[in-house]
């Protein structure tokens, strides 16, 4: 479980084909949190589990499955590139953002980016995601815990409005139009939407 407050970001080393579907090396060295091997840290939103304890170096490195390669950005990542990183919470930690898993849902495309008066990005998400997402709403981008500003069912759209810090802290200022986002639901809308769809007329007949 997480929180969606990134901690640190992190740079991409490297990328190998592995037993379990691809292997990842993050370095991120400056940060005070060594993860030890089992231990669950999002990439990008993505929750993966340390194969080994993090060395001196600062490297850490995960195995992806093909289900999570499918479902995320991870096989497109590029050596060099940053990623968001956040270790698991625990009982003690201050949950700044939401309930987050690091189960992506999907991919969203960033469609458009307006910084005029304030910092606005319109996303596509699969058409499967958008019951999820409502107004004033949390959802997860890249790992980020985000408030949805707007949402078009109708048009297949939401939006989210960043703020300075989030810029500053985050890759999410590197987006532009067509970037490939991770996106995970709120799992309390998730878990409400699947009741009313499988169960609700089974109680309303019984």
């Amino acid at each position: 479980m997480f929180t969606g407050i990134i901690e640190t970001t992190g740079v991409l080393s490297q990328t190998m084909a592995s037993e379990a579907g691809l292997r990842l090396v993050v370095a991120a060295p400056h940060w005070a949190y060594r993860a030890r091997r089992g231990d669950s840290v999002a990439v990008n939103g993505c929750c993966l589990t340390a194969i080994a304890d993090v060395g001196d170096d600062g490297n850490m490195a995960f195995d992806a499955i093909p289900e999570t390669l499918a479902k995320t950005t991870l096989a497109g990542l590029l050596a060099g590139e940053r990623v968001n990183l956040e270790h698991a919470a625990t009982a003690s930690t201050l949950l700044g953002g939401h309930l987050v898993q690091g189960h992506v849902d999907g991919v969203s495309l960033v469609e458009k980016i307006s910084t005029r008066g304030e910092w606005r990005v319109r996303l596509r998400p699969p058409a499967e995601i958008m019951p999820f997402l409502a107004p004033k709403g949390s959802v997860t981008l890249d790992g980020v815990s985000l408030t949805l500003a707007q949402v078009s069912p109708a048009e297949g759209w939401f939006e989210v409005a960043l703020i300075p810090t989030t810029l500053e802290k985050t890759t999410l200022g590197a987006w532009m139009p067509g970037a490939r986002v991770n996106t995970e639901a709120d799992a309390m809308a998730k878990t409400v939407v699947n009741f009313l769809r499988h169960f609700a007329a089974m109680r309303t007949t019984a």
